[in-house]
This record gives C-alpha cells, sequence and structure tokens, in this order.
C-alpha cells in the first residue's frame, strides 16, 4: 500500500546549521524491510534531541527522520508472525538513527526489530515507558541480578526527573527498595515523592569534588544516565560487593577514577545497552514492564505532544528541562 505522512525532517542548511520542519512524507520512501507499522505514538528522548540537533554520532546522513521509539499497528508483514492489524513496539537497533524513525507517521522495518505488544500495556503507555524506561528496567535487573536487594540499602537514582531516572526511581520503589533521587531540579522533589523516592537530593550532594579515590560508604546500588564526575562520584561512595548500573552520558562520557572501589570494595560497574539487546531478552523486560514491574503511576509519568509541538520539547531536553516522559501522539 502507498500512504502519505506527516514526519519530523531534519535537514543540513548551507550554513552546516540544522534546521527541523514537518513536512509530508510517502511510505514509498521509507527504507525496504519486512514489516510496514502505522506509528500511533513515539517519545522522545535525548539521543531523538541529538539527532534532530545534527548529531553525527547518532545520525551519519541527513535529512532524517528521528523517533528511536514507535508503538503501532502493522499495516503490511512479509513474515507469519507478525500480520495487518497486530499491535506492535518498535525501540532500539538502527530505528531513529539511520533508519527513519517513529517522529514519522509510517515505519519500515526488520522483523527482527519488532515486539509484539504485551496484554498488560496499551500502545501509549509503552510510550511512557519507551527506551528510557526499557532502560530503566535493565538496570534494575542488573542490580537485581548482582544481589543488590531491597534489604541492601539505599539505592541512588541520578537524573532522577528524567526519562530513565523517573522510571527507574518508580521501578525500584515498587519493588520494595529505598530510592534516594538526585537532581538538580529541587523545585521538582514534589514528583519524584510522587513516583516512590524516599528521599531527594540536590545534584551538588552526590557530585564529590574532593578528588578522593574512595567515599564515605553509602550505597548499596546506583543507576546513572548522567556520566562524568557524578558517575565517579557514585561508584566510589557504593558499599562493599554492590553495583552501579550506568546507562548514559547527559553530562560527560568521561570516567575519571582510580580502581580502589573495585579491588578493595569489590564494587561492580555494570553497563547496560538497551540498543542491540537480544530480541528474546527484549520481550522478556517488556514482559516485566507489562506484568509485575508496571508502575503505579505510568499515567502521571508521561505527558502527551503532538509532532507540531515536539521541536520546543527537544530544546528541553537538551538543556536538562525534560521532567518524566514526553509521549508523541501522531494524528490520524
Amino acid at each position: 500500500m502507498r500512504a502519505t505522512f506527516d514526519a519530523l525532517w531534519v535537514e543540513e542548511q548551507p550554513d552546516g546549521s540544522f534546521r527541523r520542519s514537518i513536512v509530508r512524507r510517502s511510505t514509498d520512501d521509507l527504507p525496504a524491510g519486512d514489516v510496514l507499522v502505522r506509528v500511533h505514538y513515539s517519545s522522545l528522548n535525548y539521543k531523538d534531541a541529538l539527532s534532530a540537533s545534527g548529531n553525527r554520532g547518532v545520525t551519519r546522513k541527513y535529512p532524517h527522520t528521528p523517533g528511536i521509539d514507535a508503538a503501532g499497528s502493522v499495516v503490511e508483514s512479509t513474515v507469519a508472525a507478525l500480520r495487518p492489524g497486530d499491535e506492535v513496539i518498535v525501540i532500539g537497533y538502527d530505528l531513529g538513527m539511520n533508519t527513519a524513525g517513529g517522529f514519522g507517521g509510517y515505519i519500515r522495518v526488520p522483523a527482527g526489530w519488532v515486539v509484539q505488544r504485551p496484554g498488560g500495556l496499551t500502545l501509549r503507555e509503552a510510550m511512557i515507558l519507551g527506551t528510557a524506561g526499557f532502560t530503566a528496567a535493565q538496570c534494575v535487573a542488573a542490580l537485581a541480578d548482582h544481589g543488590v536487594r531491597p534489604e541492601s540499602g539505599e539505592v541512588l537514582v541520578t537524573g532522577a526527573t528524567g526519562g530513565v531516572g523517573s522510571v527507574a526511581v518508580a521501578l525500584l520503589s515498587k519493588l520494595g527498595y529505598r530510592v534516594a533521587a538526585a537532581t538538580g531540579k529541587r523545585d521538582e522533589a514534589t514528583f519524584l515523592h510522587e513516583v516512590g523516592a524516599l528521599s531527594v537530593l540536590d545534584r551538588a550532594e552526590v557530585d564529590d569534588q574532593t578528588g578522593k579515590a574512595l567515599l564515605r560508604e553509602r550505597w548499596a546500588g546506583a543507576i546513572d544516565s548522567v556520566g562524568g564526575n557524578i558517575l565517579a562520584s557514585a561508584i566510589k561512595a557504593t558499599r562493599y560487593g554492590g553495583s552501579v548500573a550506568a546507562c548514559g552520558m547527559a553530562a560527560s562520557s568521561a570516567l575519571e577514577l582510580t580502581v580502589f572501589p573495585f579491588i578493595l570494595r569489590g564494587v561492580k560497574l555494570l553497563g547496560i545497552d538497551s540498543v542491540n539487546l537480544p530480541i528474546e531478552e527484549r520481550r522478556a523486560v517488556w514482559e516485566r514492564l507489562a506484568g509485575p514491574w508496571k508502575p503505579a503511576m505510568i499515567e502521571q509519568m508521561g505527558r502527551e505532544v503532538a509532532l507540531a509541538d515536539l521541536d520546543a520539547e527537544i530544546e528541553a531536553i537538551l538543556l536538562g528541562q525534560q521532567r518524566g516522559r514526553v509521549v508523541v501522539a501522531h494524528s490520524a
């Protein structure tokens, strides 16, 4: 079938700058693939904002339509396991990076990227979670798999008002952990307490500037989406045998510390990747999020915007001003 749809279009200008606009595109313009999906919802992630700003570390060639998340219904499929009308989720792999993404009304992708929507989530709820929530669930699972239990002590979540952080707070709280949420936006303390934080800390309190190789043992575990010195500080303050899950670099990709936390305290640094996670493991994470791990306040964690309003949200997330999750709704 052939259909036209609205899409966010990012183009490089003659002066080297990048311009975003909403354009009308055709399904004929989409890349080859096994499955054509009509996108009902997408969501905004930091990586999307980078792609939408011309970051070639994310997207090599422009013009381009970002959107690393998409949830919608199958329109055409060449594989028997996915039939027209099936509701599906696509996140990760190359979607929205170098393959036209969820900020367009349709995507065409390989079947191996597609997960059937689990019964406990609506398409909209899946995008309230999106890559950020999915990554948060991976982080929580990694801590639990490495022995961090609710009775082990406080778990630190950095960047707590952001997409990964806010969902991580909610998931940990639901599972019985005591969560310390660190943020640079202290006026969002009420929001963080509502989603499950036991305590809310100013970012400066977890950003050690002394240069010490080790800090007082404080955290049973930590989830960090910030990177840089805040990640180093979390590692240095983690208790003996604890673990730190690292999944982002919003502040910095650099990590300056000694080996002392690892060889004197047995701290484990757990790298989390959601992009290339094998499909069976991906399905298992979604089943958890649709079932026992589904946040009680999932609707309050996301707000919906139209494609036409996305530009301002992209600027906000680049400035570190995002709260919770931003869901992008495509009109019919």
